[in-house]
């Protein structure tokens, strides 16, 4: 994966697996032990950038005088098929080999980096939602009826009971501007990375889950993903990746994806923490424009109503992050352990809470 990063130099000590973690790689990966995938502490303050270059030819004079004279000789000793087929075919094989090289740079995820797995996105980018910030609608005969974060609210700090206060005015707005974000599988940030130590703590707080309700959850590595943390419910109501609650992109950006209700869904769009992934399309009967029940992608193959179905629901969302490493790291994790509770509800039908462990303590004893 081709990263740009800037840091302050700040040595941490590497981390260790918990006691009686392991990891699990199976793509079938039943739900039945902890994750343990490996962590790169290097410092507490990256600035991290995946890149995407853009497509261009630069040509210098000589460059330039020779396609000029190759182009005249072809006109001349060439068919004119053959020389019509060669001008289109050249940029068009450029153009796809840089789009592949963009591919990899993405990092490890649910698609082999293979000249097969880029092929099989490309075949997908045809059915793609138009507008990745509109929540699907409400389908009145799933459980459960409705979502819980427009309902509550966390306040900036927790009270000195470590009970979190709500308000009826649902989450709070995403600090700074939107990150830029690309990909279909993986889908990643490509800047405002997640810092490691909201990732320490937030690992740290869904592994105390864990250990609070074994009978109901476990952690292990992702099923979509194939590659880092992940959540599960051990008796999932909507069933995605064998129960799969969320999943952390441990090995790039941090940002997350997960399920979430569609009334959480519009809470979560409309306050800026997430969007919709590109192939959260209805897989349904019908045609439509990448909203609602029914619809088959937001494309115009979409509205022809091609038959294709995709590999996540409508429900999956991305969350995203944000890359301060100032006082606020704390209260940002307990919004996103309230969206988790969230994927928790829409998942498992299962209200639970997640105690945000301190982001100082768990960078402290990684």
């Amino acid at each position: 994966m081709s990263l740009t990063v800037t840091s302050e130099t700040q040595n941490m000590p590497p981390s260790s697996p918990s006691p009686g973690a392991s990891s699990s790689s199976s793509s079938s990966c039943p739900p039945t032990s902890s994750s343990s995938e490996p962590v790169t502490q290097t410092s507490s303050q990256v600035n991290m950038v995946i890149r995407q270059d853009p497509f261009y030819i630069t040509l210098d004079a000589s460059a330039l005088l020779a396609v000029s004279i190759l182009t005249v000789l072809g006109m001349h000793f060439v068919h004119r098929f053959v020389l019509e087929a060669t001008i289109i075919s050249v940029p068009i094989m450029l153009l796809i080999h840089n789009d592949y090289l963009n591919f990899l740079k993405l990092g490890p995820g649910g698609t082999p980096p293979t000249p097969a797995g880029y092929a099989r996105l490309t075949f997908y980018r045809l059915f793609t939602i138009r507008d990745p910030l509109q929540a699907p609608e409400r389908d009145p005969s799933q459980l459960p009826s409705a979502g819980i974060l427009a309902t509550n609210q966390l306040t900036d700090s927790p009270n000195p009971n470590n009970d979190h206060r709500t308000t009826a005015s649902g989450l709070p707005y995403r600090p700074g501007p939107r990150p830029s974000v690309a990909g279909l599988a993986p889908q990643r940030q490509l800047n405002q990375a997640g810092p490691l130590p909201i990732y320490l703590a937030l690992r740290s707080s869904l592994e105390s889950l864990v250990q609070k309700h074994p009978s109901k959850f476990v952690t292990a590595t992702s099923c979509l993903e194939k590659h880092g943390f992940a959540l599960f419910s051990r008796h999932p109501v909507n069933v995605c990746g064998n129960g799969e609650i969320c999943h952390i992109h441990t090995h790039s950006d941090k940002s997350m994806h997960m399920n979430l209700h569609p009334d959480d869904i519009r809470e979560v769009l409309e306050k800026g923490w997430g969007e919709r992934h590109p192939m959260a399309w209805s897989s349904g009967s019908g045609k439509g424009s990448g909203k609602g029940k029914g619809t088959k992608g937001g494309s115009l193959w979409g509205w022809l109503g091609w038959p294709v179905r995709s590999p996540v629901p409508e429900t999956f969302t991305m969350l995203l992050l944000t890359n301060a490493v100032t006082k606020t790291d704390e209260n940002d994790l307990r919004i996103v352990c309230k969206i988790i509770e969230a994927a928790i509800w829409y998942t498992a039908c299962e209200k639970v809470e997640i105690v945000p462990e301190s982001v100082e303590a768990s960078a402290r004893g990684s």
